[in-house]
């Protein structure tokens, strides 16, 4: 992070961007602060700084930034936050490629090269502070503790909303209070004691019962003879104790209490309080490592950090049976054990025992008291009590405690040592809720990359090298669990003559994956049955029927659907299974198993058929439902099937977020319906589903989901379905530029449809063929299809599509010139969407209209109308409209005279038509062109020949440029006006 020699300009000031944290968060380069915006957006800078070069997800940064209640929106939301911020910390000129926030992934990272972070500041301060304290040398230490605290200027982070800031500004608070508990020890130890007390006297009013901060206190007033203060802080610190948590002080405060009465000054006035003497005997019983781990370094680290020194540290790891838990607490103990003298100790607590029983409390400490050396004659039986013995033989002691497979909260709360400086690392299958973590990790399965490597290791590198995509597929059917990665390589282990292509080959099927999961006593079957035994009755259903989801990550309405409950209970139902470690939360809202544990979840839901079949079912039409209700089409649209009655979604719009939710998963949905034999749901499903994908530019989704669907469409007994899906793939095709393959599939379902005397599927495949025609330049062949497909649509009533026949008609008219007759067109088909109350619709009618007004002339009203449609579509992301009004808007503002607000829209437009993805979006060249196009034009009327000439010459520099000829033509007209 240390600046380059080129930071800093010919007058000698820095240019260097610095960030500050410690404080109301502010940003500068150099002397120049940079206006950064609102609180969330600072929120978004914060959560991507501190991440210190790392990657961050789009999901990570909307948990960080919004928690529980993202945006409706969702991930569509951070480019508005993302592109203000690079536009303010990037110097002038900066692409997309050098900036500090750098796209990629699925996600964002701070590049953090030359940038000055108080942050970094502190910690070279307080790392400098502690070796000069540890040198003796008190007073460089109490100089370097107050620069450091000298960074704070007030709260950290203040008034920044979410759970990240939330969390980074408690660590930050907490380590201003160390800092100046540090550097009030170090002026005691120099004779200042008298310039502490108000300090010290702020610091512990406002924790009361810190115990290392009242000694510090109590050493300061004796230093300055007020030994009967001293002592009245020690009994009133007593008395809160007793009363509220009903203890004593602990052993290090009692010690400083009795030095006190005892006027010790080599004690109380010595740099620091002389350490307590070990316990007489040194308990070290943990277990080896369990082999060496891979793909877990994120995780390690977490335990292994440095914890409080004035505090006993607790540390939970909670994950599925099988994860590998034991094996990561473990190697972080062995980290650890130099770090704690005075014991480490490891215990079994038997939660998920085939064989043994859950141990109590009472047994365990026992059993810890006497390795401790107390003498069973003097252990007492009752809990409190020996809980109490157990606190007090500890108190002088920093010990490293490991409680494996632990139950309960209940059950370890008892086990805490008291002794500061103490940590332990509790593991269990369960996530302890009710227990004080001071951190928690959850252990995912393996990522590939460590799931292979652990393989790897077991097997033998020549073995692994010889059939690496085998390898890859059976990292891929163990999902990442490190059990079954170690029973599949001690099967390979133990039969040298298996390949590892017949391993995969054996473990294809849920039924056959899961048998050969197993090992001598070691099963991963049994590993699951043993959480799911556990549960309740009622969370036993919930975790069969969730194995049948035909997506693997469900919410609270596909849960609900499944179980046939309201959303509420569902949603108890997932967190109950989320806390037994049977369900992963990937996300707020989003629950998913685990793949093994998905196929022992659908083992147990076959033994129940006819709950199987209800649950499927009813899943299969909630998708159904939402994919209806949210095509513009409107449930109307669909002739046939399944009309959603009693679907959970207010509007079209809770629709679409719920899909939008599922994500990449959608296309499984029509899948599963066809590997289950549903075809009717499969084509319904996959119908509704074409225009959500078709307006978000999901081509490849759609053309899978028909493609999928159309094979068994022979099978289902709606017959509209033939025709239908083949118009669904035409329109597929017409939006991804292929209009040839369109033309085949609109003519095939021209001639399904006329066959079966379907007249709405007809003006389907008119429709699409007229679109097909009007694209590729034949106006005199789109004429008549067009106009036969309105007069179908009208008759079967179908608005929609009406609306979309008299667009293409307007569109028509407007490309010959017929400006009347195009407006005439254009708006009839903007009553139609009105009536259906779809923005996506309503703006495009508008985007036409107002294009007519833009070709006369009509500057103001095209304005007003590219306004409104851009308010309209802008909340629905469509990004390839919102970019093309966002340009038309600054033809419209150039040819009204305001070149500065054309070229402002200009640049907008360029700046959303970044976000697109350039692998699926087949108007991203063109519509780049046409942007710069008018870009270039606007520089050249405002005089700036020079920059006109950049844009002109970036259009004919776009990939595939020729392929455009209109747009190309422009460009290279513009150029030749710009001159040399």
């Amino acid at each position: 992070m240390s600046g380059s020699k080129g930071a800093a300009t010919g007058d000698g000031v820095s240019r260097r961007l610095r960030v500050e944290l410690l404080g109301p968060v502010v940003a500068r380069r150099g002397a120049t602060p940079l206006g950064i915006g609102p609180v969330r957006r600072q929120a978004v800078l914060v959560a991507l700084v501190l991440r210190r070069n790392g990657p961050v997800s789009q999901e990570q940064l909307l948990d960080a930034v919004w928690g529980t209640r993202p945006p409706d929106s969702g991930r569509r939301v951070l480019p508005s936050y993302v592109y203000p911020l690079r536009k303010v910390l990037d110097p002038e000129g900066t692409g997309p490629g050098a900036s500090v926030i750098r796209s990629g992934g699925g996600g964002y990272r701070f590049v953090l090269d030359d940038l000055e972070l108080d942050t970094v500041e502190l910690e070279a301060h307080a790392d400098a502070a502690r070796r000069a304290r540890k040198a003796g040398d008190l007073a460089t230490a109490t100089d370097r503790f107050t620069t450091a605290l000298a960074l704070f200027r007030g709260e950290p982070l203040a008034g920044l909303p979410g759970p990240f800031a939330e969390s980074e500004r408690r660590l930050f608070s907490e380590r201003r209070r160390a800092l100046r508990a540090e550097r009030l020890e170090c002026l005691i130890g120099l004779g200042r004691a008298g310039d502490t007390l108000d300090d010290l006297a702020a610091l512990t009013a406002s924790d009361p019962l810190n115990e290392p901060l009242l000694a510090l206190r109590m050493r300061a007033l004796y230093a300055v003879d007020r030994q009967d203060e001293a002592l009245k802080a020690f009994e009133a610190m007593r008395l809160q104790l007793a009363d509220e948590l009903g203890v004593d002080p602990g052993k290090q405060i009692r010690r400083v209490h009795e030095a006190v009465l005892r006027r010790d000054d080599t004690l109380l006035l010595s740099p620091g309080p002389a350490r307590t003497a070990r316990p007489r005997r040194v308990v070290n019983d943990l277990p080896r490592a369990l082999g060496g781990i891979a793909g877990r370094t994120h995780e390690l680290s977490l335990l292994t950090a440095p914890a409080p020194p004035d505090s006993v540290s607790v540390m939970t790891v909670d994950g599925t049976a099988g994860v590998g838990k034991t094996t990561l607490v473990l190697q972080a103990a062995h980290q650890l054990r130099t770090d704690y003298p005075d014991g480490c100790i490891y215990v079994d607590l038997r939660a998920h025992s085939e064989d043994r029983r859950s141990l109590t409390p009472q047994r365990v400490l026992r059993r810890l008291l006497r390795s401790l050396g107390e003498p069973d004659s003097e252990t007492p039986s009752d809990l409190d009590e020996l809980t109490a013995a157990w606190r007090t033989a500890v108190s002088s002691l920093r010990l490293l405690l490991v409680l494996d497979d632990a139950a309960s909260a209940r059950q370890v709360t008892p086990l805490l040592p008291a002794g500061p400086g103490s940590r332990v690392l509790v593991a269990g299958r369960r996530r302890l809720v009710e227990l004080d973590a001071d951190r928690r990790v959850t252990l995912e399965p393996l990522p590939t990359g460590g799931a292979v490597s652990l393989l790897r290791r077991l097997v033998g590198e020549e073995r692994a090298a010889g059939e690496p995509e085998a390898m890859h597929e059976l990292a891929g059917l163990c999902d990442g669990l490190p059990l079954a990665l170690r029973i599949v390589g001690a099967r390979l282990q133990t039969r040298p003559q298996w390949t590892l292509a017949y391993m995969v080959e054996r473990m294809a099927g849920d039924d056959a994956r899961l048998g050969e999961l197993s090992a001598g006593d070691r099963s991963v079957e049994a590993a699951f049955a043993l959480s799911y035994e556990q549960l309740p009755d009622r969370l036993q259903r919930g975790f069969r029927v969730l194995g049948l989801a035909p997506t693997s990550e469900v919410d609270r309405l596909a849960s609900a659907a499944l179980l046939g409950c309201p959303p509420c209970e569902a949603e108890e139902v997932l967190e109950g299974l989320v806390d037994a470690s049977l369900l992963q939360q990937p996300g707020p809202g989003r629950y998913r198993l685990h793949d093994l544990v998905r196929a022992h979840a659908r083992r147990l839901a076959s033994a129940v058929p006819a709950e199987e079949a209800a649950a499927r079912d009813a899943v299969l039409r909630l998708y159904l439902d939402a994919g209806r209700i949210a095509s513009d089409w409107g449930p109307v649209g669909f002739p046939t099937g399944p009309q959603p009655t009693d679907a959970p979604f207010a509007d079209w719009q809770e629709a679409e977020r719920w899909l939008d939710a599922a994500g990449a998963e959608l296309p499984d949905v029509v899948a599963v319906a066809v590997s289950l034999g549903r075809a009717d749901h499969a084509c319904w499903i996959a119908e509704a589903l074409s225009d959500y994908f078709l307006r978000r530019g999901r081509y490849h989704d759609c053309r899978t989901v028909f493609e999928t669907a159309l094979a068994c469409a022979d099978e289902a007994t709606d017959r509209r379905m033939g025709p239908a899906l083949r118009n669904g793939m035409g329109m597929a095709d017409f939006y991804q530029g292929r209009l040839t393959e369109g033309h085949g599939w609109f003519t095939e379902a021209l001639r399904i449809s006329r066959r079966n005397g379907d007249s709405r599927e007809e003006a389907r495949a008119l429709t699409g063929l007229g679109a097909v025609a009007l694209n590729s330049g034949r106006g005199e062949e789109a004429a008549p299809q067009l106009t036969a497909a309105l007069d179908l649509s009208e008759k079967v009533g179908d608005g929609w599509l009406a609306g979309m026949s008299l667009g293409l008609l307007g569109t028509l008219h407007h490309l010959h010139g017929r400006h009347e007759a195009a407006l005439d067109r254009f708006g009839l088909a903007y009553a139609h969407a009105e009536t259906s109350g779809r923005p996506t619709l309503i703006g495009r009618a508008l985007c036409c209209i107002a294009d007519v007004h833009l070709s006369l002339g009509r500057h103001r009203e095209a304005s007003g109308m590219f306004r409104r449609a851009l308010d309209l579509i802008t909340p629905g992301g469509d990004r390839v409209l919102q970019a093309l009004l966002l340009a038309r808007l600054g033809a419209a503002a150039e040819g009204a005279g305001d070149l500065d607000g054309a070229l402002d829209l200009h640049h907008e437009a360029l700046a959303v038509h970044e976000l697109l993805d350039p692998m699926t979006e087949w108007q991203y060249d063109r519509l780049e062109m046409d942007i710069r196009c008018r870009l270039g034009q606007t520089y050249s009327v405002a005089g700036r020949s020079g920059e006109g000439r950049e844009q002109f010459r970036a259009a004919l520099a776009v990939p595939g440029a020729k392929a455009h000829p209109f747009e190309y033509a422009r460009a290279q007209a513009g150029l030749e006006a710009c001159g040399p």
